[in-house]
């Protein structure tokens, strides 16, 4: 029910002040957009996601709307009668009365929790008129029959992006926080927030990079990333991190960790308070960690299997070297994870058995449901991909993480608006969006095949479907014994298209499902109550049939699976500091493949 208990706003706002303010504003930053723009001229740059492909999405769409024009009469009558009905309410709340709201926002929707929003019957319309006209048009579009599975995925998502932009929170004329701070600061906040619009435009090259935190805060070594360890080998593509002990006995079979190189692997040190890397140590593991270059044109040739030989198999024979041990127990990070069940199944064909056990972090290995970023996935975009990294060889981190920021626009694109260039305030430090915004770039070769072949084509859960250094693998070879660690609301690597691996390996598979998304729902150190997780004895054949009969349970999931890791660690042994064995030290960790650049760079 929407209240009648007025609005502070109506007091505040004097029209004739706040016309005053907002046309010395106009002024100030039409000077500060015309200096910008002399100082950077347009560059003729190859832009993803294609806007000639999402228009021609929608042209298809367009098509088959007008096949059935009763369904969109339909469809329309029903809007027209909702906003009827909204009007009546509005003009009963204007005349004092209380009325039941025709619309409201979906649970967790952060956007409207003003009380502006609910109290101002004026801004209370406009809110529920947002909502109905969202709804509407996305059960347009979810209702139109005759589109390919690919178009209505596209179709779908953009039409979210659109709602989510016109957002009323998203105006400075319509969101109540907004308006209250421009009167306040006689529109010194849209000031300011134009000065940062502009100092991120200079941070993106004549591009719009949006600074979610405060960059100058962090140092990758200093205060984010500082475990103690040395680099102990490094090739042309990784470097290799032996980290110090801290106990005096330490578990025979060291862990390699091989996280994603689409970020780098600091994700899993943020600080010894959310430090997996420094949990592991402090539990009594000889933790060894890839740390993937930055590659640049001239590793524009390397493709998805020289991952795995420069990368898993040169740390396998590097680790035996720093500790003369021969057998490991390996943990993968999404994209990572792949690399590790690929290699896995490659050591199989070649009855190498230098792996004990593995771990995947938010994998997929079957990617029929590959998850929101399919939308970004199929023939035309990919053709359009290839032309953007044919001129360097690469694809810039800043498309990946622009891709994976529309995943969530609404947290990880309007919200920064809202705040940085309505409310002009200052970006705050926060180690995880450091961590966001230090995007890597992609060998275009690598990311080609990735997405060809597992998104596209979904050929490495096919036995024989893909090669890894000319040999056909098939994932059903891997018989090492399994832990999928997945994340309930992961919108990157689902949890029910991860769990489809427990039907194919061929060892014991154990399932661990976290609470919250593909970041979070890993990083949940020990002694947080943020989220909890769930497990089952059992891995049925389906992931539905698996959660029916799921035991919940409270706190991190880390000390779970370190009960299940601590049997496979092969007893314990003197601790190892390294340069212990035949491999000397090469420079501290993190070792300086991951500062070769930094976020904005």
């Amino acid at each position: 029910m929407s209240k009648d208990t007025g609005s502070s706003l109506e007091n505040t706002i004097d029209p004739q002040e706040l016309a005053t303010i907002l046309m010395d504003v106009g002024t100030r930053t039409q000077k500060m957009l015309g200096d910008y723009v002399t100082r950077n001229p347009d560059e003729d740059e190859p832009v993803f996601p294609d806007p000639k492909l999402i228009k021609s999405a929608f042209m298809r769409l367009g098509s088959e709307l007008v096949k059935d024009p009763s369904q969109l009469l339909a469809s329309q009558m029903n809007l027209w009668q909702a906003h009827m009905k909204l009007t009546e309410q509005t003009i009963k709340r204007l005349q004092g009365h209380t009325s039941e709201a025709v619309a409201a926002p979906e649970k967790g929707d952060r956007r409207f929790s003003d009380e502006e929003w609910e109290n101002n019957p004026v801004l209370d319309h406009i809110k529920q008129s947002y909502l109905l006209n969202s709804q509407w048009a996305l059960e347009l579009v979810a209702n139109v029959s005759g589109l390919d599975q690919q178009t209505e995925r596209m179709v779908n998502f953009y039409t979210r992006q659109l709602i989510d932009a016109m957002s009323p929170t998203n105006s400075a004329l319509t969101n109540p926080e907004v308006l209250r701070a421009t009167i306040e600061s006689k529109g010194e906040n849209l000031i300011k927030g134009m000065e940062h619009m502009l100092s991120d435009m200079e941070l993106g090259k004549g591009k719009l990079k949006i600074r979610m935190t405060n960059l100058d805060h962090f140092e990758v070594g200093k205060n984010i990333a500082t475990t103690p360890g040395k680099v102990v080998y490094q090739n042309e593509l990784m470097q290799l991190i032996q980290y110090s002990p801290s106990t005096d006995k330490v578990f025979k079979r060291p862990l390699l960790i091989t996280p994603p190189w689409i970020n780098k692997f600091y994700i899993l040190d943020l600080g010894p308070q959310k430090s997996f890397i420094k949990w592991a140590v402090d539990k009594g593991h000889t933790v060894f960690v890839v740390s993937w270059v930055n590659p640049d044109k001239t590793l524009g040739h390397i493709n998805f299997d020289d991952y795995m030989e420069l990368g898993i198999l040169s740390a396998l024979d590097a680790i035996e070297k720093a500790t003369g041990e021969n057998s490991i127990n390996l943990i993968g990070y999404c994209i990572g994870g792949t690399l590790t069940a690929s290699t896995l199944a490659y050591m199989a064909k070649k009855e190498d058995k230098r792996v004990n056990s593995a771990t995947y972090f938010t994998c997929l290995v079957d990617f029929e449901d590959g998850g929101d970023i399919k939308v970004f996935v199929d023939e035309d975009q990919l053709k359009s991909l290839e032309t953007y990294m044919e001129r360097d060889g690469y694809l810039d981190g800043s498309i990946m993480s622009t891709a994976f920021n529309l995943l969530r626009s609404n947290d990880l694109i309007w919200s920064f608006v809202v705040r940085n260039y309505l409310m002009g305030k200052d970006p705050i430090p926060f180690d995880l969006l450091y961590w966001n915004s230090d995007s890597t770039r992609l060998p275009a070769m690598m990311h080609n095949f990735y997405l060809r072949k597992m998104y596209l084509e979904n050929k490495l859960s096919q036995p024989g479907g893909i090669e890894m250094k000319g040999v056909p693998i098939d994932l059903r070879d891997i018989e090492v014994p399994t832990c999928i660690v997945s994340a309930k609301e992961d919108h990157i690597a689902p949890w029910k298209s991860t769990y489809k691996a427990t039907q194919i390996y061929k060892g014991p598979v154990k399932v661990i499902i976290g609470g919250s998304g593909h970041i979070a729902g890993i990083v949940n150190p020990e002694g947080s109550k943020k989220y909890g997780y769930w497990t089952n004895t059992k891995n049925p054949p389906t992931a539905d049939e698996w959660w029916d009969t799921a035991k919940a349970h409270d706190g991190s999931w880390w000390p779970h699976w370190h009960s299940w890791i601590s049997r496979k660690g092969g007893g314990k042994v003197k601790a190892r500091t390294p340069g212990d064995g035949k491999l000397k030290p090469i420079e501290d960790a993190p070792g300086s493949y991951v500062s070769a650049t930094k976020p904005g760079m």
